[in-house]
C-alpha cells in the first residue's frame, strides 16, 4: 500500500487497506496483516478484530479473507491470550479471543469448503481449549457454537472427534450451562465483568438490559451445546456415552425458553436418538422422558412433530414397544385426528395405522397391552370405521344425526349453566357419539366443552385431552382460542409450567385477532385473567429458576423480583365463556359446509 490517509496514525491500518482500490495489491496487504497481527503488540488491535466480526457476520460465505489466512490469524490469536495473559489484561486484548472464536463460527456456518480450510489451519485445538472453560462462560458460548458447525461437515467431524473430550465437555456444559451463567454473572449485578456488560449489550443497556441478554446467551450456550452433542449422536460409537440416564432425563427441560425458540434444544436431540434402535432402548426405560414427550407431542410447541415422531418410533420398535405403549397410546389417540402438520401429510392416519399394528402385534406377542389402552385402542378404530361408513350414508341421514346432536348438546349446556357440571359433561359425550365424524367445527365444540367441564371436575388430564382432541381437529391446527385457555388451566393443575405458558400465549395471539366478542381483546388490553397466569408461568418456567433457588436469588441493588417479572396475584382466575352456547348456535350453518367440502388428502405421510 503505497499511501497511508494524513488523518490515520497507524501505518498498515486495516481499514485503510480495505480502502485500497487497487484489488491486487488490497489482497496483498490484507495477507501481511493477517500474518503480522498475531505477532503484534500495538495497543487497538481489537479495532479491526472486531470489525471482521462485523464482516463475518454479514458476508459468512464471501471467500476472500478465507483465501488470505484469517483461520490461520484467529487460531494464534485465541492461543495467544490463553498464553500470555499480560498481553490479555492489557489494553482492550480480552475481547479479542471471542470476536475471533465468533469469527471462525461464522465463516463455518454455512460453507463446508470454508469448514475444511478452518481445520486446516488449526482452529480445533483453541478452540476446544475455550471450550474447556479456560476464560470464561462467554469464550466457551462462542467456541460451542464454532466446533458446532465444524461437527456438521460430514468432511470435518472426525477431526472435532478425533478430541475425544469434545462430547463429554459438550453434555457438561448443556447441563451446567445455566447456573454457570446465573452464578457467574446473572447473580450478582456489581460483580459482573465489565468486558461480558460490553458485549451483551454493545454498551446500550444498563443491569436490566444485561440480565436479559444474560439469559438469551446462557440459552444459547446450552443449545448450541446440545447442537454439537447432536452431531455425535447420528454415530452409533457414541450412544453410550450420551445416553446416561441422567443426562437424557434432563433433556426434556432443555427447551430454550422464550428467549431461544428457534432452536429444537433437548427435544431435537432426542428425536436424534429416537432414530437408532440403540438409542430407543436408552429412552424406553426412563419414564420421566417418556411423559415429558407425551407433554410435547400435545402442545402447541414448534417442535410439536419432533416429539411425535420420538413417539411412534418407540411404538414400532418391536424391543421397546411393550414397555411404552401403556404411557404412548393415550397421547396418540388424542392427535389422531390431526391431518396435516408442517411438512407431515395425513399424520393422524399415519397414528392410526401404527396404534392397530401395535395391536396386531400385541396378539402375536406374549408382552400384553394393558385392557384399558386396548379399549382405547378399539374405540379409536371404531371411530375410524365410522367415518368410513359416512361416506355411503345419505345426506338426510347425516343431518338427521347433526340435528340430534345438537339438541343433546344443548341440553348439556343447560345442564352446565345449572351448575349439573358432572350431568354437562355425560351429555357431550352423548352428542359427540351421535355427531357425524365429518362435522369437524360442531366437534371441536363439543370437546372444548367437556374439557370445560373437566376442568371444573378437577380433572386435568381430562381436560388436557379434550382440550387436545378439539385442537387437533380444529382449522388451523392448534389455534382454537377457548381450548387453548382450558389447557392451559389443566397444565397449571399440573404444574406444566412451560405447556401452560405456551397455550396461554397462543391465547392471548388467538383473542387479538378473534372477532369472537367474548374473546377479541377489549381495547388491546390483554385480559387480566390471562395477564395473570402468564406473569405466574413465566416464573415457574424462567430459565434461572434452579439456579436461583440453589444460589439463593439475584444480588442487586432494587428489587430483586425485577429480574424475572413483579409478583402478581395468583388469586383463581375466571374462565372464558363458560358455556359456547349461542356462540356455538351461530356456527351451525358451517357445519354442512364443513362435512360436504372435507375430506382426506391423498398426500402420503412424508416429511420432504
Amino acid at each position: 500500500m503505497d499511501k497511508i490517509p494524513a488523518d490515520c496514525p497507524y501505518p498498515g491500518c486495516f481499514f485503510c487497506v480495505m480502502k485500497e482500490a487497487n484489488p491486487s495489491k488490497r489482497r496483498a496487504s490484507v495477507l501481511k496483516f493477517f500474518r503480522e497481527l498475531p505477532s503484534q503488540d500495538d495497543d487497538g488491535q481489537v479495532l479491526p478484530i472486531s470489525g471482521l466480526w462485523n464482516t463475518a457476520m454479514a458476508h459468512p460465505n464471501d471467500p476472500e479473507f478465507i483465501n488470505l489466512g484469517i483461520f490461520e490469524c484467529m487460531a494464534a490469536l485465541i492461543w495467544k491470550g490463553l498464553k500470555n495473559r499480560r498481553w490479555l489484561s492489557h489494553d482492550q486484548n480480552i475481547y479479542i479471543p471471542y470476536y475471533a472464536a465468533h469469527v471462525i463460527g461464522s465463516y463455518t456456518m454455512n460453507m463446508e469448503e470454508f469448514a475444511e480450510r478452518a481445520v486446516r489451519a488449526g482452529v480445533i485445538p483453541p478452540l476446544v481449549e475455550l471450550l474447556r472453560g479456560r476464560l470464561t462462560w462467554v469464550e466457551q458460548r462462542v467456541a460451542v457454537r464454532a466446533l458446532g458447525h465444524l461437527a456438521t461437515y460430514p468432511s470435518t467431524f472426525p477431526a472435532v472427534a478425533d478430541h475425544g473430550e469434545v462430547l463429554e465437555l459438550a453434555i457438561q456444559l448443556a447441563s451446567s450451562s445455566l447456573e454457570i451463567v446465573y452464578s457467574h454473572f446473572y447473580q450478582f449485578v456489581d460483580r459482573r465483568l465489565g468486558y461480558h456488560c460490553d458485549l451483551l449489550t454493545r454498551g446500550m443497556g444498563g443491569a436490566e438490559m444485561e440480565s436479559r441478554k444474560a439469559e438469551e446467551w446462557a440459552s444459547q450456550l446450552q443449545c448450541w451445546s446440545l447442537q454439537l452433542i447432536n452431531c455425535f449422536a447420528f454415530k452409533p460409537e457414541f450412544l453410550h456415552d450420551i445416553c446416561k440416564p441422567e443426562f437424557l432425563a434432563k433433556l426434556p427441560g432443555m427447551w430454550g425458553g422464550l428467549v431461544n425458540e428457534n432452536s429444537p434444544a433437548g427435544v431435537g436431540l432426542l428425536r436424534t436418538i429416537c432414530q437408532s434402535k440403540l438409542g430407543r432402548g436408552h429412552v424406553a426405560n426412563i419414564s420421566g422422558v417418556i411423559e415429558a414427550l407425551c407433554n410435547i407431542a400435545r402442545s402447541s410447541d414448534d417442535w410439536q412433530y419432533m416429539a411425535i415422531d420420538c413417539l411412534l418410533w418407540l411404538v414400532q420398535d418391536p424391543s421397546t414397544y411393550h414397555k411404552v405403549i401403556d404411557k404412548i397410546a393415550p397421547t396418540l389417540i388424542d392427535l389422531a385426528d390431526i391431518s396435516t402438520l408442517g411438512d407431515y401429510k395425513r399424520l393422524g392416519d399415519t397414528i392410526v395405522t401404527v396404534l392397530q399394528e401395535c395391536m396386531q402385534q400385541n396378539g402375536n406377542s406374549r408382552n400384553s397391552i394393558s385392557s384399558h389402552t386396548k379399549e382405547e385402542i378399539d374405540e379409536l378404530l371404531s371411530f375410524k370405521q365410522k367415518l368410513k361408513s359416512e361416506k355411503n350414508m345419505p345426506k338426510e341421514d347425516l343431518h338427521i344425526k347433526q340435528a340430534a346432536a345438537l339438541v343433546v348438546k344443548l341440553e348439556g349446556n343447560s345442564l352446565f349453566s345449572s351448575g349439573n357440571i358432572e350431568g354437562a359433561a355425560a351429555k357431550y359425550s352423548e352428542a359427540l357419539a351421535l355427531c357425524p365424524m365429518k362435522s369437524k367445527k360442531e366437534r371441536v365444540v363439543l370437546h372444548s366443552n367437556r374439557a370445560q367441564c373437566y376442568l371444573l371436575l378437577q380433572q386435568p388430564l381430562a381436560a388436557i385431552s379434550d382440550a387436545t382432541r378439539a385442537l387437533c381437529l380444529h382449522s388451523p391446527l392448534n389455534r382454537h382460542a377457548k381450548s387453548l385457555w382450558r389447557r392451559a388451566q389443566a397444565y397449571d393443575m399440573l404444574g406444566l409450567a412451560k405447556e401452560s405458558l405456551l397455550d396461554a400465549i397462543l391465547f392471548i395471539n388467538e383473542c387479538s385477532q378473534s372477532s369472537d366478542p367474548d374473546l377479541s381483546l377489549r381495547q388491546n388490553k390483554v385480559p387480566d385473567y390471562a395477564e395473570r397466569l402468564v406473569k405466574k408461568q413465566m416464573r415457574a418456567a424462567w430459565l434461572f429458576r434452579e439456579s436461583s433457588l440453589k444460589h439463593g436469588g439475584i444480588h442487586c441493588e432494587g428489587d430483586a423480583s425485577d429480574a424475572f417479572g413483579q409478583e402478581a396475584d395468583d388469586s383463581e382466575w375466571e374462565t372464558v365463556s363458560e358455556s359456547d352456547g349461542e356462540d356455538d348456535e351461530r356456527r351451525e350453518a358451517d357445519d354442512e359446509t364443513e362435512w360436504k367440502s372435507g375430506g382426506h388428502r391423498e398426500d402420503a405421510y412424508e416429511k420432504s
